[in-house]
């Protein structure tokens, strides 16, 4: 795994301070800003929330809309196409044996959080009332994560690479988990035609066609031209298309890019996420992702503040059982999964990790924050039980001192 880029650093910083002030807005003047994340932009607009005016019914585009639906699907692309490359191309970290060992921790890392909200849930007598946020406390934000791992293990400690592999899994997994356990409405398939379609139709004509055309001859005009003249612009239409499609279709739209990532012409060789060796790549997909750089650092300050405004006074059961689920559930499951994968499957470590660094990678991955405080807005309606879920995903962040204990406790050497 390659150096990362100062991406991870930045982000962190506006999305903290997006919930930052959220977080004192909604606690000095809370009804300006429940008014502020509801603010309609657009009544009778082809797409939003559903609203009641003038005895009907009428689609409002609203500033928690906006954010949540729509320019979050640029986030998911971005962590879409790491996991894309990771998989498919001949050198991705999410290929051949030495992921194996990391993948299942990471099927660790998801079931022991669920199993200790889903068990708290029941022994408290709640299972009926909560437990539609099991998935909650599943996920890793990979940021705050990484920015934590360099503190407690140093830059050159193989212990990142494992972390990293282990959190660009869990988004994978969490995205599968968003699609299948969190539709936005009734499930209508039939609208995941047209995004199939439009990605489809995108491919073959900016893609396999010119290619086709160029069989035989050296300078490729006819690729030149569709990187010159339309470049991204057929794939950006594409998903548009396709992020329409998954919103008819009652699949959260936040996920709607993520069918055009494939379609995309992508580099022959993954150097990690957000690496900065990637920003010397031509090809597009690189490219693309690089052109968002910011846009996506301002959506996910947006989105940290129209998600973080909780009042202190919501912290109930719920905030318990999502931190629970993160803070122990995260670093046995992982521990777990990781040493029967490394000592039973005799799978191994990366040279230089110890079984011991496996419960300190457990409790930086604990971290749950965004893609958590992302669930619990889908999980539970607006309301107490929602607030309460997000208190718990933000106090997540409190994991990262956790590691840092833990770090010491295990014995951790950092390679600075």
């Amino acid at each position: 795994m390659y150096r990362i880029w100062n991406f991870v650093a930045e982000y962190s910083l506006l999305l903290v301070g997006g919930a930052g002030v959220a977080l004192i807005w909604a606690n000095l003047a809370p009804d300006s800003y429940r008014h502020f994340v509801h603010l309609p932009l657009w009544t009778g607009a082809p797409t939003g929330v559903v609203e009641l005016h003038d005895g009907g019914t009428t689609r409002v585009l609203t500033l928690h809309f906006l954010i949540n639906d729509m320019l979050m699907a640029l986030f998911f692309a971005m962590a879409a196409k790491e996991v894309w490359e990771a998989v498919i191309l001949p050198e991705g970290s999410l290929r051949g044996r030495k992921a194996v060992t990391p993948l299942i921790a990471t099927l660790g890392g998801m079931a022991g959080p669920v199993a200790v909200y889903l068990g708290l849930a029941a022994t408290l007598g709640m299972l009926a009332g909560v437990g539609r946020g099991w998935a909650i406390p599943t996920a890793t934000d990979i940021a705050f994560s990484y920015l934590v791992g360099r503190i407690v293990f140093g830059a050159r400690h193989p212990a990142i690479g494992f972390l990293l592999l282990l959190a660009i899994a869990d988004d994978a997994a969490g995205l599968v988990i968003l699609a299948v356990f969190y539709p936005t409405g009734e499930v209508q398939p039939a609208w995941l035609i047209l995004s199939v379609a439009a990605v489809a139709l995108a491919w073959g004509l900016a893609n396999r066609l010119p290619r086709r055309l160029d069989r035989g001859r050296q300078d490729r005009p006819w690729s030149t031209w569709v990187r010159q003249v339309p470049g991204a612009w057929p794939y950006i239409l594409a998903g548009c298309i396709s992020w329409y499609g998954f919103h008819r279709a009652g699949l959260h739209p936040a996920l709607g890019l993520l069918p055009v990532i494939p379609a995309i012409p992508h580099a022959g060789r993954d150097f990690g996420i957000f690496a900065a060796e990637e920003a010397g790549a031509t090809d597009l997909l690189n490219a693309i992702e690089h052109a968002l750089k910011l846009p996506v650092q301002l959506v996910l300050c947006a989105f940290g503040l129209v998600n973080a405004g909780v009042e202190f006074g919501a912290i109930s059961a719920p905030t318990w059982l999502v931190l629970a689920g993160l803070a122990i559930g995260k670093p046995l499951g992982i521990a777990l999964f990781g040493w029967f994968a490394a000592r039973v499957l005799r799978l191994g470590l990366p040279e230089g990790m110890r079984i011991a660094d496996l419960p300190v990678v457990g409790c930086v991955a604990a971290i749950g924050f965004t893609v958590a405080l992302f669930v619990a807005s889908v999980a539970f309606p607006a309301g107490p039980v929602q607030d309460a879920a997000k208190m718990g995903a933000l106090l997540s962040l409190g994991s990262g001192a956790i590691a840092l204990v833990a770090g010491r406790a295990f014995g951790v050497r950092r390679r600075a």
